[in-house]
């Protein structure tokens, strides 16, 4: 019959060998802990637009932002999506698009 102890020993041994392992893995972190916020200054730099204007922006809600407590912070990625947002269409891109709209009416 085995010592119990010496048995209890060697799954310690196993189970601090795993947490090991697992402390010493590079860290998976998701893409939304990745997203990366901005403060008013910075979200400026990356617009090109003065912090009064951005100001401005916020106070008429014309631009998505969060707020927590008196900090007002950016998603880079959804600022980056309000920019696309403001993108003209080309007159071939028009063009293209109501030549499909009619096709499909047909």
């Amino acid at each position: 019959m085995n010592n119990p102890f010496a048995e209890i020993e060697v799954r310690l041994s196993n189970i601090e060998n795993l947490i090991l392992d697992l402390k010493h893995q590079p860290k998976q972190v998701s893409t939304e802990q990745t997203e990366q916020l901005l403060t008013i200054q910075q979200a400026s730099q990356f617009l090109n637009l003065s912090v009064p204007t951005l100001y401005g922006y916020v106070h008429r809600s014309e631009i998505p932002y969060m707020k927590k407590s008196k900090r007002l912070y950016f998603s880079k990625k959804e600022l980056f999506e309000f920019v696309k947002a403001g993108r003209k269409k080309t007159v071939s891109e028009i063009t293209a698009e109501a030549d499909t709209y009619l096709k499909e009416k047909k």
